[in-house]
């Protein structure tokens, strides 16, 4: 229950925490009384949804060791491939865990064995990731200007579905509205972006899926043939 709470976009309703859990409505509400009584802050009420409060009163967040070693060398690889408001995220949250973990266990994340380092990094976008990382989320098509592989200059229309590190640069995942097709877009040949009120909810994760399912494909005629990489 608290890892929905914690995973699920607030105001958390009874339904929604009923069909992530398996659980009846009646024995979410029983649940929510109960984290309450044992030191949870979980504002909200039936009806109107749930908001966890995280507080001092939580117990600390509980990992093995190589699951703190995993979340170090991910976090680390996120501060220098992601775009800058994604690396400032990813070393808050850093910080966050540090401040959590059992004392006994400080020192490993301090300190962690592995770590993440590029030596060709990404060139920086020109526009605002985190706009975009809004786009998909809220399933609206976005508008940008576009420098593809052959220097051309173009304008598309794209419903994006993800956002990926291939390779040594940040592209975005999408079904091009031009091309009629899926394409994969750099991020750094972005010249503008425009997020349209065109919705196209709720098929993004259905097309993600699909799209995912042809780049693990490889170098098969049918990706040589549909030129992803524009």
């Amino acid at each position: 229950m608290m890892q929905s709470l914690r995973r699920l976009s607030p105001p958390i309703t009874a339904a929604q925490l009923s069909d992530d859990l398996g659980k009846s409505v009646r024995t979410i509400y029983r649940d929510i009384d109960t984290l309450r009584s044992l030191g949870a802050v979980i504002d909200g009420e039936a009806g109107f949804g749930f908001t966890l409060i995280e507080d001092a009163s939580l117990p600390p967040l509980g990992f093995e060791n190589d699951e703190l070693e995993a979340l170090v060398l991910g976090l680390r690889n996120v501060m220098v491939v992601g775009d800058p408001a994604l690396s400032k995220a990813a070393k808050s949250a850093l910080g966050k865990i540090q401040s959590r973990v059992p004392e006994r266990q400080t020192h490993r994340l301090k300190h962690a064995v592995l770590d993440a380092r590029r030596f060709r990094k990404p060139t920086p976008p020109v526009i605002d990731v985190s706009v975009l990382r809004g786009a998909t989320w809220d399933e609206k098509c976005v508008r940008f200007d576009y420098v593809d592989n052959n220097g051309q200059a173009t304008t598309r229309s794209a419903k994006p579905l993800g956002i990926v590190f291939m390779d040594f640069n940040n592209c975005l995942l999408a079904w091009c509205l031009l091309r009629q097709d899926f394409r994969v877009f750099r991020l750094d040949r972005m010249l503008t972006l425009d997020v349209t009120d065109q919705s196209f909810r709720p098929h993004r994760v259905a097309l993600l899926r699909e799209h995912l399912d042809l780049i693990r494909e490889g170098d098969g005629p049918s990706a040589g043939d549909r030129k992803p990489l524009d």
